[in-house]
């Protein structure tokens, strides 16, 4: 980091770029956060059953990823950045407007899909932007970007919780089965029959949705209306707009200004484009994995990019399917919760999300990444455990739910640091990382949709233990790559010169 006179003056003469920057990451945290309270409202609906509504999560996931891929090609100038932020920002409020209107499963999902497809263009694009402004001072202003993520992701759930509706259009067989102990559990082994051939048929269509859950839908759309105008008044303010007098940029200007400040110290500006590439974490998958300088790198090498991905796939993935499903779980047995108070559980989770993130910003500097990262894991499985135990708890549900948003909020950044620590910022780590964690988000939200019809909702818990204890061991298997790699290192560094760049070093 640099000085504070420093970065402070960077941030007022960038301040209207800066405050557009943060405000389109609202967006993204909406479109986050309204999927899961809304689920069973969105079933009725377009009349489905949970794994046919799941492929919902899974094409806004996947067109998420596909998009944070995509958004490198408009970040080359400033004018193809902010037009894409315009259109992305414009495209989520038009589709919050839509998605009341989806009576088919499969327009839902193609619709979420665009929604999913501009949250990777606002992820790639607002991020490499702060970066080219604040270079080495980033860290900061990156911060502040993840956390109106959580705030958006925090506020779209409370928006829908007044709409949600209080009945539920599954017929009453579909819960005439035995609420007892024993049974409750050998329904953990044994599929629901009566279940199962409920939420495999269509459901009958509930007028109350139509007429409630639209308006939540239309709030979250006028609420982000504010975010694509404030990128209009940034192109305007940039003389970009067709309408206005050609002229050099002011945000250009600044943008040179900071690099020419960086540039004298060598030494710190040799490692901008590793910083900027950590931070934002979206490179080229396939050009970085054929780098040539990876030939003849030992095996501990590659096993730690392939385990600290490993751990940020059941993360994040079970970052993703906890909020998508935490609501589904607590309106069905044993709890049973008025689907208003149920919807509060995603807003508590996200709400600790960004609480955390908030928190681990002093904590990181008085403790190191891996210590972080182990704490994190620990509290994620003994929170997990404690939830299935006290599977029968409301007050556990709502206090494990916090925790869980806690524990998770801050595990991707340090798991990152970490990573890339451990490599000396070689190799792929940031790339793999990133890509890991997004299949894990997409592909565990899918997966627990599919399973809670086969083995009830109890199997949400077990599910997470199970996320949770993975993603231990890949972390103990982690840091044994590590102390392999960092010995290796050594012998090295006492013959010839270290690095992945002497292959026939590696191959001695």
């Amino acid at each position: 980091m640099g000085c504070p006179g420093h970065t402070s003056g960077l941030f007022r003469r960038n301040l209207q770029p800066t405050l557009t920057y943060w405000s389109v990451f609202f967006s993204f945290g909406l479109c986050i956060g309204f999927l899961g309270p809304t689920v069973a409202d969105l079933r009725c609906q377009t009349h489905s059953s949970l794994p046919q509504i799941s492929w919902v999560f899974f094409s806004q996931q996947f067109c998420l990823l596909l998009g944070s891929a995509l958004g490198g090609i408009f970040k080359k100038t400033l004018t193809k950045s902010l037009w894409v932020l315009f259109t992305s920002s414009l495209t989520i409020s038009l589709v919050f407007a839509v998605i009341p209107f989806c009576q088919d499963v499969k327009v839902l999902a193609t619709v979420i899909a665009i929604a999913g497809l501009a949250m990777g263009f606002i992820d790639t694009v607002a991020n490499m932007q702060l970066v080219k402004i604040y270079q080495k001072d980033s860290a900061i202003f990156l911060q502040v970007l993840h956390f109106f993520v959580g705030f958006g992701a925090l506020l779209s759930p409370l928006i829908a919780d007044p709409f949600l509706s209080e009945t539920d259009c599954v017929p009453t067989n579909a819960t005439n089965y035995n609420r007892g102990s024993s049974a409750h559990f050998r329904k953990i082994l044994t599929p629901h029959h009566s279940l199962s051939n409920l939420t495999h048929q269509e459901l009958p269509a509930h007028p109350w949705v139509g007429n409630q859950m639209s308006y939540a839908f239309w709030i979250m759309a006028l609420i982000n209306l504010p975010v694509p105008i404030s990128v209009l008044f940034l192109l305007s303010k940039e003389s970009m707009l067709p309408c206005c007098p050609s002229k050099k940029p002011l945000l250009l200007t600044a943008d040179e200004l900071a690099l020419q400040m960086e540039l004298p110290e060598k030494e710190d500006s040799s490692s901008l484009p590793t910083k900027a590439q950590s931070e934002t974490g979206h490179g080229n998958l396939f050009i970085c994995c054929q780098k040539k300088s990876f030939r003849g790198a030992p095996c501990s090498f590659f096993a730690i990019h392939i385990t600290a991905a490993l751990v940020l796939f059941m993360t994040d993935g079970i970052m993703g399917e906890y909020s998508a499903f935490v609501y589904t779980y607590a309106v069905d047995e044993p709890l049973f919760l008025g689907h208003k108070v149920a919807g509060y559980l995603p807003s508590i989770f996200w709400g600790f999300v960004t609480l955390g993130r908030l928190i681990s910003i002093p904590i990181s500097s008085r403790m190191s990444p891996a210590t972080m990262v182990f704490i994190n894991l620990v509290g994620l499985v003994a929170t997990f455990l404690v939830l299935l135990v006290f599977y029968y708890s409301v007050i556990s549900l709502f206090v494990g739910t916090a925790c869980l948003g806690l524990f998770l909020s801050s595990t991707f950044p340090s798991m990152l640091a970490y990573t890339e620590d451990v490599l000396q910022y070689k190799g792929c780590a940031t790339t793999l990382l990133v890509t890991g964690a997004g299949i894990g988000e997409m592909t565990l939200q899918l997966f627990i949709g599919s399973i809670i019809q086969v083995l009830g909702k109890y199997s949400f818990l077990v599910c997470g233990v199970i996320f949770g204890c993975l993603a231990f061991t890949f972390y103990i298997m982690l840091l044994f790559f590590h102390r392999m790699y960092s010995r290796l290192s050594s012998d090295l560094t006492s013959g010839k010169p270290p690095g992945i760049e002497n292959s026939e070093v590696y191959q001695q």
